[in-house]
């Protein structure tokens, strides 16, 4: 098939990489000149892990393309996809003049039936408005789908090519067949493609990255009552996780959650609960419940330090919101970073993905270091925000010879309390109680 994608963000870019794997014709097509002449040149924009094979791979074959002119992007394609930014608005609604006004230059420019589909997280009725804007103009038959993606950064590429489930919103019988067609490839280990009207379809994304949100806020609040009671909050994730109504995944308490989708989605969700004059209190919970859950180190820090925290400097390992991604959209680090700097704290961090990121945001406030223990160099504490795989089994003697102080504020939980004990280090995690070690 050929096919089109219009935007060539993360969701656009894997989108079309992973199409042309499955031997489609694709063009990729994005207004911003700059991007496009990185991606016709082998530059990829974004980490994720096992992009640059598929893409070095099908753009060497000729399978995959780039231009920033519509109209070319767009010619004898049968399929193209709108995977365009929705940012929130101040009011939490999803921002569609981006998808619109492709929409309406679409109108113009089809000269031949091809299906439209919205790949990008919208709200409900958003389908019926792009087939509004693209009908104003069109002198041909078309077909509007929504078609959410349901990609987790860090395992895009696994996740769109082993999906657990494609879900189509349309009633179009035609337009059903194609998707059909599309989807064949990558469903043939009877994966179900799930059909369903539009609106089902628009709501299905915002239901599924809402309830995940909320998980994690449960287990963030039942972690937090722990430490009140004094339980351990990993005990209780395993206890409940084995229970098959529940599941294990989405328990692991922290920091709360960040990127570029379930705060977004949960607000958008939200803002769609009121317009429709329907008091959603469970999504309320969860906005608040994190948005304080981010910053649940921060009274630890003060305490240790009696709030003497001027001029101290502090460590931290991890940027991005998760591990594997380059990602800082509503990272819980930044935030901590921006309350330690406006109170005096001096900042060195280490990510192996996200500090270019970073410093387009932080620019020299910050210091930046190549290895995680460069970092730890005369540092008081340690504190550390993301999760990813190195921080786990580190040299903690060498760690205890760099810090000024063995203490680790830790937001993910990646050790275990009695390793802690018996190493002599002073931790503080989340759910559990905290290794305080006694000065003989």
């Amino acid at each position: 098939m050929k096919i089109a994608v219009v935007g060539t963000g993360y969701v656009g870019l894997v989108t079309g990489t992973c199409f042309a794997e499955t031997g489609n014709q694709v063009v990729c097509v994005d207004i911003d000149e700059r991007k496009i002449k990185k991606l016709q040149s082998g530059e990829i924009p974004i980490y994720e892990p096992g992009l640059d094979v598929l893409f070095d791979r099908n753009v060497a074959e000729g399978r995959l393309q780039f231009t920033t002119n519509l109209a070319e992007g767009i010619q004898e394609a049968e399929v193209i996809f709108l995977a365009l930014p929705t940012p929130p608005g101040e009011d939490g609604s999803a921002d569609l003049k981006y998808i619109l006004k492709v929409a309406d230059d679409l109108g113009n420019l089809l000269d031949h039936y091809a299906v439209v589909i919205d790949k990008s997280t919208v709200p409900v009725g958003t389908a019926e408005k792009v087939t509004a804007a693209i009908a104003k103009n069109a002198k041909v038959d078309f077909d509007v789908v929504s078609n959410p993606e349901f990609l987790r950064e860090g395992v895009a590429v696994e996740d769109f090519m082993k999906p657990d489930r494609v879900v189509v919103g349309t009633t179009s019988d035609r337009a059903k067949k194609t998707m059909e067609k599309l989807y064949a490839p990558l469903v043939r280990q009877g994966n179900p493609v799930i059909f369903m009207d539009e609106r089902s379809a628009e709501m299905t994304k915002y239901a599924a990255n809402s309830f995940l949100a909320m998980k994690i806020t449960f287990m963030n609040e039942i972690a937090n009552l722990c430490e009140k009671v004094g339980a351990n909050v990993d005990d209780i994730r395993r206890g409940i996780g084995t229970d098959s109504r529940i599941g294990k995944r989405f328990l692991f308490a922290g920091i709360g959650y960040g990127g570029s989708c379930f705060p977004k989605d949960v607000q958008a969700l939200a803002k769609t609960s009121a317009d429709y004059d329907y008091d959603f209190r469970i999504l309320k919970s969860v906005m608040e419940v994190n948005e304080d859950q981010k910053k649940k180190l921060l009274p630890m820090v003060q305490d240790y330090f009696q709030n003497d925290l001027k001029g101290k400097t502090l460590a931290i390992w991890g940027l991005a919101f998760k591990p594997y991604t380059d990602d800082i959209r509503e990272a819980p680090a930044l935030e901590n970073i921006n309350a330690l700097l406006d109170a005096g704290v001096n900042i060195v961090v280490y990510d192996p993905e996200a500090m270019e990121n970073v410093k387009g945001v932080l620019g020299d406030r910050i210091t930046y270091c190549h290895t995680p223990y460069a970092a730890l160099d005369d540092a008081d504490a340690l504190m550390i925000f993301t999760e990813w795989p190195q921080f786990r089994t580190p040299e903690f003697d060498k760690m205890s010879k760099l810090l000024k102080n063995k203490v680790i504020f830790d937001g993910r939980n990646l050790y275990e309390l009695e390793q802690m004990r018996e190493m002599g280090y002073t931790y503080y995690s989340i759910g559990r109680e905290g290794v305080v070690q006694v000065e003989a």
